[in-house]
């Protein structure tokens, strides 16, 4: 008796399953995968491990305070001149950015250029500021505050540094905003 050979389907390889995604440009998927497990590990180990004292709501003071901390700080992170060297490994220079901002891209392949995606994105960045300054209010409340306000004084400090450089550039502005300040601080 002649037995016919088992049919196995075939599952397509990994890389045949995200094949042409990058529509012929390379994205290191395997680097993006790997730095969202990192960070969601990171994320769960800390949530368990701090998650009986997390409060039961946040006053929207403290949320004000940890998203413009957040946003400074992960702006400094990817943008700032004095933190180039921390991305440098990962990130190609391509020229100042004004305001003591750097513009730079992503450099290498696989994790390499993955790390550098991550810190070259304010956005992307912005996750991993955010969930150390949450459990930073949890277990250092008075300390992260702290961080949390310098950060913040720092943002308005910014705000007010862009106004000024407006109003200097502007003549038009200028004048405006001597003749009708009141005028211009609703606009």
């Amino acid at each position: 008796m002649q037995t016919e050979p088992l049919e196995v389907s075939a599952r397509p390889a990994p890389s045949a399953i995200v094949e042409g995604y990058g529509g012929g440009e390379e994205v290191p998927l395997g680097g993006y995968a790997l730095l969202a497990s990192t960070y969601a590990g990171l994320v769960a180990a800390g949530l368990s491990r701090i998650g009986p004292r997390l409060p039961r709501r946040y006053a929207l003071g403290d949320l004000l305070l940890l998203g413009i901390a957040t946003h400074k700080l992960a702006r400094t992170l990817v943008k700032a001149k004095v933190t180039s060297p921390l991305r440098a490994p990962f990130v190609h220079y391509e020229g100042t950015a004004g305001y003591g901002e750097l513009k730079e891209c992503s450099r290498g392949h696989g994790l390499r250029r993955a790390i550098g995606d991550l810190l070259t994105c304010p956005w992307c960045a912005s996750a991993w500021v955010a969930a150390p300054l949450l459990f930073g209010f949890v277990v250092r409340p008075r300390t992260t505050r702290a961080i949390a306000a310098l950060a913040t004084a720092a943002t308005v400090s910014d705000f007010l540094n862009y106004v000024q450089a407006a109003v200097k550039e502007s003549p038009a502005i200028r004048t405006e905003c001597l003749l009708r300040p009141r005028r211009c601080l609703v606009k």
